[in-house]
């Protein structure tokens, strides 16, 4: 959506804002909705509400619902007639984007980068007073979503959100939404992305879907960013390439210093340096040691007296180093011995 038109959707929002309001006859009621949605202000608890106007929780819960089924009837109604141009540009946009999305991501997408709380709670205020939509109530399990009511109610929706959940705790690790799409009956991927939004349970990062505990998709400190760029790459990088990396990413976080990233590398076993500077995965099947340690394993391995050239393609397999320095390790250690020409085996202990 171009800024002209997110414009004229925040001016839409908030003129419904001010009508929905205005058919709401007593201050006191006004007063009620304004703080438990945080039209203009942070959200308030029922207990709070009730303190500062000396009543109830219980009455203050009693209210909310009154009030919120007569906003309803008037909408439904047309008496509120601004709140259909926000009803029109909220469907149009789960139309685009997969039928139900969060609340905080169809904000971002009709106001644009600069919402604020305040912009959230305006939307989530106006799509429940819509009876062409569905409101999905936050929870430890849910965001606060919202999606077409054609398409099902807020539990039709936690059903198809908890099936996806399902299916990636049974594939074991991110699954691409193309792959995750084709083990469903959705009509199109963005349907799948909506849906698996919704779910506190899942994370996604560069297409890829899987449990917000798997750091691939979920990244929550250096280390897993780290992590998470090696894989992609899918081969070794110097630590300072590895952190403009992180800094071009769609990481949350990501200014990190380039010895911050050195400093992690260091001390996490899953990277292994493989040269100066140069940093690889463990689950390559590189393992840390010196060159002699890997002439070492490499000869082990072999078991038996192998060719210099063989050793020095062997070694670059695991280790970035120059050729000079692996026949360096080779003729001055005492852990080598020549047993022929150019042919080396391990000395006796």
């Amino acid at each position: 959506m171009d800024e002209t038109a997110q414009t004229n959707t925040i001016d839409a929002i908030n003129a419904a804002i001010k009508d929905a309001l205005s058919a709401i006859d007593q201050e006191r009621e006004r007063e009620i909705i304004s703080r438990r949605f945080g039209l203009f202000d942070r959200k308030e608890t029922l207990e709070q509400i009730g303190e500062m106007l000396g009543i109830t929780r219980e009455r203050v819960r009693q209210l909310e619902k009154a009030i919120l089924i007569r906003l309803k009837i008037a909408t439904e109604e047309g008496k509120i007639t601004s709140t259909a141009d926000v009803e029109r540009a909220i469907i149009r946009d789960l139309a685009e984007n997969g039928r139900v999305g969060r609340v905080h991501d169809i904000t971002q997408r009709l106001v644009g980068s600069d919402k604020t709380a305040e912009h959230k709670a305006h939307v989530a205020f106006l799509a429940e007073l819509s009876p062409k939509l569905t409101v999905v109530n936050e929870n430890d399990m849910y965001h606060h979503a919202v999606g077409i009511a054609e398409y099902g109610n807020e539990k039709d929706i936690k059903k198809k959100v908890d099936a996806l959940v399902k299916i990636i705790k049974q594939h074991g690790e991110p699954i691409h939404i193309d792959e995750l799409h084709a083990k469903t009956d959705y009509e199109h991927p963005t349907h799948v992305s909506g849906l698996a939004s919704v779910s506190k349970l899942l994370a996604t990062l560069n297409g890829y879907w899987g449990l917000t505990k798997w750091p691939t998709v979920n990244p929550k400190n250096i280390r897993d960013k780290i992590y998470v760029i090696l894989s992609e790459n899918g081969s070794p990088m110097h630590f300072s390439a590895i952190a403009s990396a992180i800094k071009e990413s769609d990481f949350k976080r990501k200014n990190v210093t380039t010895q911050a990233i050195h400093n992690e590398l260091i001390k996490d076993s899953r990277f292994v340096l493989i040269g100066r500077g140069i940093y690889a995965l463990d689950a390559w099947g590189y393992s840390k040691g010196t060159v002699s340690d890997i002439i070492r394993s490499v000869l082990t391995e072999a078991g038996e007296p192998l060719h210099r050239d063989d050793i020095v393609r062997r070694v670059l397999k695991k280790r970035q180093v120059k050729e000079t320095t692996i026949l360096l390790n080779l003729q001055s250690k005492p852990e080598f011995k020549r047993v022929a020409k150019a042919t080396y085996a391990l000395a006796e202990k």
